[in-house]
């Protein structure tokens, strides 16, 4: 038996893959800029600097901000390449090998455990919220959940109730993506209880 899945990709998946991609692509690519703007004028404050809640210039400067030696960004236009990559071989007709899908999810699993990491530092300790990063997990959470949970069902080799259970499992996603958000919400809430007012407020 091949390796290589057979089951077409939804298109609707395909879609999540490169829209997802693409607007993680362009918040890295910004926050990226943003960095070379600080360097070149580190006195003058930051497109992305809305208020003293809202801010990308001390996420940017903190130790978490250049967690591997280097500008966390970077890492992102690296990342977001690939499920662009994914979605486009897809749309072109494009079966991968199920080693493939793994390690695709296993940068998925990566990447939303950095994101999560990276939400907690934000509000916890460095307590301001970064536009653009807040960009990046609003879409890496659907495409962590959405495309490991088509793999669980389609695409890891899986049979009998553990396909079936995810293959019921897979319209109810964004139910999963929803909750995540709202427990993310929850917490900047709970932990920034003037950041609401603020926004309400200008």
């Amino acid at each position: 038996m091949s390796s290589t899945t057979a089951t077409r990709q939804p298109v609707s998946l395909i879609i999540l893959f490169i829209v997802t991609g693409l607007v993680g692509l362009y918040s890295a690519f910004t926050l990226t800029i943003e960095r070379f703007a600080l360097i070149t004028n580190p006195s003058e404050p930051l497109s992305c600097d809305i208020n003293p809640f809202v801010a990308c210039g001390q996420v940017i400067q903190s130790w978490q901000g250049s967690l591997f030696g280097f500008p966390n960004p970077l890492m992102g236009i690296a990342a977001f390449v690939a499920p662009i990559a994914v979605g486009v071989g897809l749309l072109a007709g494009a079966r991968y090998a199920r080693w493939y899908w793994a390690t695709f999810n296993v940068g998925l699993l990566l990447g939303v455990v950095f994101i999560h990491w990276l939400m907690t530092q934000t509000v916890y300790d460095i307590g301001v919220l970064c536009p653009y990063c807040m960009l990046v997990w609003l879409v890496m959470i659907p495409l962590f959940w959405y495309g490991t949970i088509n793999n669980l069902a389609r695409n890891f080799g899986l049979t009998g109730s553990a396909q079936n259970f995810f293959r019921r499992l897979l319209p109810w996603t964004w139910m999963i993506v929803v909750i995540n958000y709202l427990i993310i919400i929850m917490l900047i809430v709970r932990e920034m209880p003037l950041l609401i007012p603020t926004l309400l407020n200008g």
